[in-house]
């Protein structure tokens, strides 16, 4: 036991998160300086998983966090797979290859973001309506289809994958996002299955949720080149409104 009272080993992985996230702000905010990122998008991503599974770890056990960020992977990857082969449920586009390795023509990096990501958004949800799974579950699918009104502009600007008919949110068809919606509930069920207490709140995945939410909007508001108002205002909306749902109870406090 720590000097707080929390067992020892929940509190060295709760260390490692916050480590963790402190390193994925640090590669993120070089990476909003580098003309074409690639490597760093990378590196942002897997700092952004691992400090995803150590939070979810310190409250659940490794065993437990571990298959629900596994089985939030698996999901994302087959949802990619199905998708690049016939336009469901997003829309038809593919990867090119700057980001590797891709198994099946998926970058494995981006199956990572979905468990990474899933985790973070769960969390929210947890800590917005603790005692309701049909409300996690929503607000939790609600949340992570909110991340992507920021992350798939900021992947097209990179190259990384083409929309073969473009739409009007900056090139991202409107039906991505129901796609997203669909598969990110299946996301929150997975997670919600795995986890022997999926009530229990996370502060270090909250605050992962929310510090990708203001990275992001700061990004393309003053960071990128060009800046981007549209999206900083659409994503810093989007995911703030579940920001400020996972920390009312404790600012309340």
């Amino acid at each position: 036991m720590t000097a707080t009272g929390i067992p020892a080993a929940p509190a060295a992985l709760g260390r490692a998160g916050a480590a963790l996230l402190a390193a994925m702000v640090a590669a993120q905010v070089v990476t909003g300086l580098q003309p074409r990122p690639i490597l760093l998008t990378s590196v942002v991503v897997l700092l952004l998983a691992a400090s995803a599974l150590a939070f979810a770890a310190a409250v659940h056990t490794l065993p437990r966090a571990a298959a629900a960020f596994a089985a939030a992977v698996a999901a994302g990857y087959a949802a990619e797979w199905v998708g690049t082969r016939t336009g469901l449920p997003f829309g038809e586009y593919h990867y090119t290859g700057l980001l590797q390795p891709q198994p099946g023509g998926v970058p494995v990096i981006v199956a990572l973001a979905w468990g990474g990501m899933g985790l973070a958004a769960h969390a929210a949800a947890s800590a917005a309506a603790p005692g309701s799974r049909a409300a996690r579950v929503v607000l939790g699918a609600a949340a992570l289809t909110a991340w992507d009104l920021f992350l798939d502009p900021q992947m097209i600007r990179l190259g990384l994958w083409v929309w073969h008919e473009p739409g009007p949110y900056r090139g991202v068809p409107l039906g991505n996002f129901a796609g997203w919606l669909a598969v990110s509930l299946l996301v929150m069920v997975l997670i919600e299955s795995c986890l022997p207490d999926p009530a229990a709140r996370s502060a270090g995945l909250a605050a992962l949720y929310t510090v990708m939410a203001v990275m992001e909007t700061i990004g393309f508001a003053a960071v990128f080149d060009p800046p981007d108002p549209l999206v900083a205002a659409a994503g810093g909306i989007g995911m703030g409104v579940f920001v400020l749902l996972a920390w009312r109870r404790r600012w309340r406090k």
